[in-house]
């Protein structure tokens, strides 16, 4: 199928699909490179090989669809009645909820206006049903397959659904593992005492399920960019230097404050324990109209923390390590990254453990969370916020 590669009206690319193998097999014509996926123009810059771009090309747009290592995806498959993943690609145009590029049938008179999902509804029950509902033998009758979810990433289950205009993602658990949903929610409540930019997480119940839900933080005129983008054409060092490279390239695009709001997403990882901050789950905003950037993206995408390894008879043994960059590290030494701790108010979040504590027991109906993990999640977190404390102190 012969088609365009657009990004919101602009035109980026003509191309041809192939929708036995749902992929690209051929570059006709490139319009504007510069309206492009970051990623992409940065290969078509920098590589003069066609085959080789064909294939990042095939390989970003794989890429948008639901991952391999979903959790229960033969389960989802199975539910939406397809075979892989990558056949909800075309089903939608393969639009996101992420950002505006979209595949546009050459011949078909349609624009941008028409089809987002910014401005028109999608029908989201039969997805939602097939993703977050643990016993439900539904097999879609196919009118869900138009809608964002074709395009989401991650391995927890989730959905976008529509309430009251605003546009939600709702999110489980990973496996057995139903605390993600609770740490998503207890960021906010960090990130809201200390001022921090971040997305509002909110708990929700779907049947036999609580979920997460925060409200899409991109619009009609903005797209994120993932640091995994930024850093792609950057020399590797596996160092300090990986992350103040980046923080001079968002200098360099105009991005205020860009040390300080990494400074603070850091802050909050060192305090939720957060072992999962890869550069997939922050970036940046970008105008897709002007393409300037915009800001730091806020905060999201916290659910991976306040792991318990450890254990010995009387308390829980602090013993985690996150991610900076591409290194694995102690947060003990992430947050040495942080130049001055005390802009910090650490009274803000006094109660903070008390509000978990509640927020946790208040579920226990649905969860079975016993009391001791419960006791034991709060001890971790409290001794966190002290280490913080103490931190803050020595800098004083």
């Amino acid at each position: 199928m012969k088609c365009i590669l657009m990004n919101k009206n602009t035109e980026i690319a003509v191309l041809d699909y192939n929708e036995i193998l749902h992929g690209f097999d051929r570059i006709y014509e490139i319009i504007d490179i510069n309206y492009a996926p970051l990623i992409l123009k940065n290969y078509y810059e920098e590589e003069n090989d066609s085959l080789v771009f064909l294939n990042k090309l095939d390989e970003w747009f794989k890429g948008r669809g639901i991952p391999s290592w979903r959790d229960k995806l033969d389960l989802l498959l199975h539910r939406l009645n397809i075979t892989t993943p990558t056949e909800l690609l075309d089903k939608a145009f393969g639009l996101s909820l992420s950002d505006q590029y979209w595949i546009k049938p050459y011949d078909l008179k349609i624009n941008y206006d028409d089809i987002n999902f910014f401005d028109n509804d999608f029908d989201y029950s039969e997805f939602m049903e097939a993703s977050l509902s643990l016993n439900s033998k539904i097999i879609t009758s196919g009118k869900s397959l138009k809608t964002p979810n074709n395009t989401t990433d991650g391995m927890l289950k989730k959905a976008w659904i529509i309430d009251g205009g605003t546009r939600y993602l709702l999110k489980g658990g990973y496996k057995n593992e139903i605390l993600q949903p609770f740490n998503e929610v207890l960021a906010s409540m960090i990130c809201e005492r200390l001022g921090f930019d971040h997305v509002t997480y909110t708990l929700d119940t779907y049947k036999d399920l609580v979920v997460s839900k925060c409200p899409c933080f991109i619009n009609r005129d903005t797209e994120l960019i993932t640091a995994y983008q930024i850093r792609n054409n950057m020399k590797r060092n596996d160092n300090i230097e990986d992350y103040e490279d980046y923080i001079k390239v968002l200098e360099e695009e105009g991005i205020k404050n860009a040390r300080i709001k990494l400074e603070n997403m850091f802050i909050l990882d060192f305090l939720i324990m957060n072992e999962d901050r890869h550069l997939n789950n922050f970036g940046i905003i970008r105008d897709v109209n002007t393409l300037k950037w915009l800001d730091v993206a806020p905060i999201f995408d916290n659910g991976m923390a306040l792991n318990i390894e450890y254990y010995d008879e009387n308390e829980v043994m602090i013993s985690g390590h996150g991610r900076f960059f591409y290194e694995v590290k102690p947060f003990d030494e992430i947050i040495k990254v942080v130049k001055n701790p005390k802009r910090i108010d650490i009274t803000k979040l006094d109660g903070v453990v008390e509000e978990f504590d509640e927020l946790l027991h208040k579920y226990q109906y649905i969860t079975h969370i016993s009391d001791e993990r419960i006791l034991r999640l709060c001890i971790l977190l409290n001794r966190q916020i002290n280490k913080l404390k103490e931190i803050i102190k020595k800098d004083s």
